[in-house]
């Protein structure tokens, strides 16, 4: 196990956002969220007290539009900040999975830290809002976050039929996938693949 501190920070500036993001892996799962999007806020703090990853995220955007830009790059950076806190990857389990329950509501995610960006998400989801929030962007962040991390990451709802709920499960399951996926297999060296890289 290293005793370096697993940490990133991004900064994305651009026409449409801006988006500050800090990630701390090995941290209590403390938070501070302002997103001007109070749902994804509450997703994003669900995250963090579950994973134990201490998250700091400030974005603005151009949610006059909608929120689909504002969404997507904080999903970008939070894959941008999670593959940079993880570095090399070497100890680590790589592969993580969770089955949560919210209620009525189970969602089952799995990941796999393989370098390869790839994301399985099959969530039917009753209503188009929860609140304000378009419900339809939640997969559009996590690709975003695949995309940038360069993780393997399948979601998939067992059952369930109140929005809310639903998607609550889904965070607190890619919550506890991604903090098993992190920890450290003391008897692995180096990375945990034949191939000798991920």
């Amino acid at each position: 196990m290293s005793d370096e501190i697993r940490s990133a920070e991004i900064h994305r500036k651009t026409t449409e956002t801006e988006i500050l993001l800090r990630m701390e892996l090995d941290g209590t799962g403390s938070y501070q969220i302002d997103t001007e999007m109070p749902f994804l806020g509450h997703m994003l703090a669900l995250f963090s007290m579950h994973s134990l990853c201490n998250l700091k995220v400030w974005a603005r955007g151009d949610t006059e539009v909608d929120d689909h830009h504002t969404v997507e790059d904080i999903g970008l950076c939070f894959g941008l900040a999670l593959k940079q806190a993880i570095g090399d990857k070497k100890g680590l389990r790589r592969y993580g999975s969770a089955t949560i329950p919210m209620d009525e509501a189970l969602a089952r995610v799995v990941v796999d830290l393989s370098g390869r960006s790839y994301l399985s998400y099959h969530v039917p989801v009753p209503g188009e809002r929860v609140g304000t929030f378009a419900t339809e962007l939640v997969e559009e962040f996590f690709r975003a976050v695949v995309n940038s991390a360069g993780i393997t990451l399948h979601i998939d709802l067992i059952r369930g039929s109140n929005s809310h709920h639903i998607l609550e499960a889904v965070f607190k399951a890619f919550a506890r996938a991604l903090k098993e996926a992190i920890e450290y297999e003391p008897r692995v060296e180096g990375v945990w693949s034949t191939k000798g890289k991920l």
